[in-house]
């Protein structure tokens, strides 16, 4: 009896925290759980530019997705862009860069720092 509580008080104090973790994931960005069912790898890392070009259009960058493909910009690239980079390496409309780098690349950048310095 006494193990089975300590396994019932071990889930419930790992429940909140992958809760938090999800909602840190699905802010600003798409999370982990999507990118897998949209057939990228999760670590964006590992992306190739179709996978970067596709993430884009899932966000709702349709128009602005083609310039990473032109660009050539796969995973490893879209983790090394600084803002300067997405606002006038792209040759996007600033509105939809800002929202780009702010919402997105930017959050990508952390989250791949973040699971790679464990």
């Amino acid at each position: 009896l006494r193990l089975k509580h300590v396994a019932e008080v071990k889930e419930t104090s790992i429940l909140p925290m992958l809760t938090v973790d999800m909602e840190n994931k699905e802010n600003g960005s798409l999370d982990v759980k999507n990118s897998v069912e949209n057939g990228r790898p999760p670590d964006p890392a590992d992306w190739a530019v179709t996978d970067v070009v596709n993430y884009f259009r899932t966000a709702g960058f349709e128009e602005q997705a083609n310039a990473f493909q032109e660009q050539e910009i796969d995973g490893k690239s879209l983790l090394l862009m600084t803002r300067n980079d997405v606002l006038t390496g792209l040759s996007l409309k600033l509105g939809p860069a800002l929202k780009i780098y702010e919402y997105h690349v930017k959050p990508l950048q952390t989250q791949h720092l973040k699971n790679n310095s464990l």
